[in-house]
């Protein structure tokens, strides 16, 4: 069988079952052509993540203008080129009335359940509401099989607002192409930051960074984690949302060595003189790891000070590193 046949056979399935519910079905529609949620209800179907924000919809229902076709099947009364914030609305409604998508009350802003795909919990959510974020801190600690700890909380980064908004920008481009302006002319909805303070009842702290996060995809292309390497650059830059200084250290003397060459390559590349000097004094003096030249290197470049502390949120400690020019104001 076709993947054409199968997702036409998904689509009657759907809606022989919204029938029964609703009677909503279009009574003229040719056997070789679609009404436009019929076409949409089968593109909304193949998509990878759980929900659905307005920006994604007003995406698919211009792609469906442009193409006029789904599966090789025609969509029928489709009477203008382009669509218009007009179509996105009767649209929406449609799909809202017929089940294929309900909206959820979690979200400052427009998220809608799609039909059927219960399988993806709160994090996939999360990286399908907010396009540049990903699971970070202790989350990704979790993720990676680093911690033990039983998260309530989920962890995520995500560029700073006026960052996010260039980076939106710039997905709109790539998304829409040539089409960008028509799209705007349309007055469709356009790709915003959603804000939400929990989903699924699971509250969520958010870690706005100046920085570019490093980060991996994972199996299901929904969700997004930061990298071994990222994931131990914050710990050191971001000791209490990774458990506390105390955790990140049997962290690292757990399993800095299985990972050494990600972690140093990491903190090399993107960490400044402080994480370097904290992940440098981790590495050498609680892990033992000694000879690697990039950490020497590191040792070179300490910065003398008294306010240089291993946790930068706890008291100043008597302790010190000489070595590495920190108060140990660990516990």
């Amino acid at each position: 069988m076709s993947l054409g046949h199968i997702h036409l056979s998904i689509y009657t399935s759907w809606f022989s079952f919204l029938q029964s519910c609703h009677s909503v079905i279009p009574r003229k529609l040719s056997p070789m052509s679609l009404d436009l949620a019929g076409a949409a209800t089968l593109e909304i179907g193949r998509l990878p993540q759980p929900v659905l924000t307005e920006y994604e919809l007003g995406r698919l229902l211009f792609d469906l203008y442009d193409k006029k076709q789904v599966e090789g099947l025609k969509i029928g009364r489709l009477k203008k080129s382009v669509p218009d914030i007009g179509d996105f609305g009767s649209l929406l409604r449609t799909l809202l009335n017929r089940g294929i998508l309900r909206k959820r009350r979690d979200f400052r802003g427009s998220v809608y359940n799609i039909l059927g795909k219960t399988q993806f919990t709160p994090e996939d959510i999360l990286c399908s509401v907010d396009p540049f974020a990903y699971l970070s801190h202790l989350s990704a600690m979790a993720y990676h099989g680093l911690t033990n700890r039983i998260l309530t909380t989920i962890f995520y980064s995500t560029p700073q607002q006026t960052k996010w908004s260039s980076f939106a920008v710039l997905k709109m481009k790539s998304d829409l192409g040539e089409h960008l302006q028509a799209y705007r002319d349309g007055n469709l909805p356009r790709l915003t930051h959603i804000r939400f303070a929990r989903i699924d009842k699971k509250p969520v702290h958010k870690y706005a960074s100046a920085h570019t996060g490093a980060f991996k995809i994972g199996k299901e292309r929904v969700l997004r984690v930061s990298t071994i390497g990222r994931t131990f650059l914050d710990m050191v830059r971001a000791a209490h949302l990774c458990g506390g200084i105390d955790h990140v250290i049997e962290v690292y003397e757990a399993h800095a060595r299985q990972y050494e060459a990600l972690i140093v390559e990491e903190i090399d590349r993107h960490g400044t003189l402080i994480d370097k000097a904290r992940a440098g004094y981790v590495l050498d003096e609680r892990c033992g790891i000694t000879g690697n030249a990039t950490i020497e290197k590191w040792a070179t470049t300490v910065q003398r000070g008294g306010s240089r502390k291993l946790d930068p949120l706890s008291e100043y400690s008597s302790r010190y590193s000489a070595r590495w020019c920190l108060s140990l104001n660990n516990s």
